[in-house]
């Protein structure tokens, strides 16, 4: 998904919106389990600051940390909802 995602009024399959949803649920469980451990409480954190202006679930935000020799990404992906 990138940035210009954002701006598309397409519809989505129900397939493409479960392939998405597994994709973060993986995602999530290999945070867990790989991650340092203040990523959970770190990840709550950033949600409740999105959500004190934006109305998003759970599983609109994917975080992914990702190790690059000596140093470590952090990454973050939000799916705002559509404004109507």
């Amino acid at each position: 998904m990138s940035l210009m995602d954002l701006f598309r009024k397409e519809e989505r399959s129900s397939a493409s919106v479960a392939k998405e949803r597994l994709r973060v649920l993986v995602a999530h469980d290999r945070l867990r389990n790989n991650g340092p451990d203040y990523l959970p409480q770190l990840q709550q954190e950033i949600l409740a600051v999105i959500r004190k202006y934006v109305a998003i679930d759970d599983q609109d935000v994917n975080v992914q940390l990702e190790h690059q020799g000596n140093t470590s990404v952090l990454e973050l992906n939000v799916t705002l909802p559509d404004e109507d």
